[in-house]
């Protein structure tokens, strides 16, 4: 490794102390709203299911009990909101083992995660908003659903498709080496969207695509009045997604269920099983209140927020470098 140049920041000094400015101002933001910001651990005693998270582990040293550096702090952060902690927020470092390359990911990142209680999935967006044009100077905001994006740009219902009018789609765009004989509609949906729809999300418009399909839910609540969609909303700017929110599951049973399916999930992608977070599913027998959240990249933000290229511009030591 060649050593002459990489000890330095990749980030320029004053984007460093922009960034510290930038979320100076965040912090007053939200204490103005009397949001209260929280710190819960980075090490635990468990991962998360889903099945696009690789995670890293360690082991104590006296004990050799196997530990995990959390990907998000939504568990943590939830098992507050059970106790009535009442609105929160967090900045805190993330972590993914398969998030590495391009200019907009790095293994280790900061992500801004904010939960509000009894507030359903538009009424959050609409939060959502304002914090964003507050951070990002925008003045345009677009709202589209999942459903109508398809159909806008690939003049295709998702949630009508047949299976053999996406692989359609996936030769005609010759995507083809990216797929499997056994992957879902879910999965063929996911391409087409990161690869056909988000470019089409590259203007300098805030953009919410909201409702995404109830298998692609992860931890979303289903929707009350269409059981094909979920309450899963995701924000792009410049085509760079920014966040991914949720109106929170909040059913125990639910939960189990989906981890369960995580689970076989992983094990057919050959990526091993995660062992479901115990103290997480005890919280949720007390009653996780209705509530609405988002994880934010804070790096993209700030890149974004200082018209910048790559998160590397406002990290001090991305992977490469540390």
């Amino acid at each position: 490794m060649n050593c002459n140049y990489l000890w330095k920041s990749s980030a320029l000094l004053k984007n460093l102390h922009r960034r510290a400015k930038i979320i100076f101002e965040i912090r007053n933001y939200f204490f103005n709203l009397g949001i209260l910001e929280v710190e819960t651990p980075i090490l635990s005693n468990y991962s998360v299911t889903d099945v696009n998270f690789i995670p890293f582990k360690t082991k104590l040293q006296i004990t050799k009990k196997r530990m995990w550096l959390v990907p998000s702090p939504e568990y943590h952060m939830k098992r507050l909101l059970v106790q009535n902690i009442g609105a929160i927020y967090q900045i805190s470092r993330s972590f993914r083992n398969n998030e590495f390359g391009g200019p907009y990911h790095n293994p280790e990142f900061t992500m801004l995660e904010w939960y509000s209680p009894y507030c359903n999935m538009f009424d959050f967006m609409k939060k959502v908003e304002k914090f964003l044009v507050f951070c990002l100077k925008v003045v345009q905001v677009k709202y589209i659903s999942y459903q109508r994006a398809f159909i806008k740009y690939l003049n295709i219902d998702p949630l009508l498709a047949k299976k053999r009018e996406l692989l359609d789609l996936i030769n005609k765009f010759k995507f083809n080496h990216l797929i499997s004989d056994c992957d879902s509609i879910s999965t063929l949906l996911e391409i087409l969207f990161t690869l056909k729809i988000e470019p089409n999300l590259n203007n300098k418009k805030l953009i919410f695509v909201y409702h995404y399909p109830a298998d692609q839910a992860i931890l979303a609540a289903i929707n009350d009045n269409d059981s094909r969609v979920s309450d899963r909303f995701e924000v792009f700017f410049k085509g760079v997604e920014l966040g991914n929110g949720f109106y929170e599951l909040t059913d125990q049973a639910e939960h189990i269920r989906r981890f369960k399916l995580n689970n076989i999930q992983r094990r057919h992608k050959g990526i091993c099983s995660v062992e479901v977070d115990q103290f997480f599913l005890k919280s949720l027998s007390r009653g996780l209140p209705p509530c609405s959240g988002i994880a934010i990249g804070l790096d993209r933000l700030i890149m974004l927020s200082l018209n910048l290229k790559t998160i590397n511009e406002v990290i001090a030591f991305p992977i490469e470098r540390c």
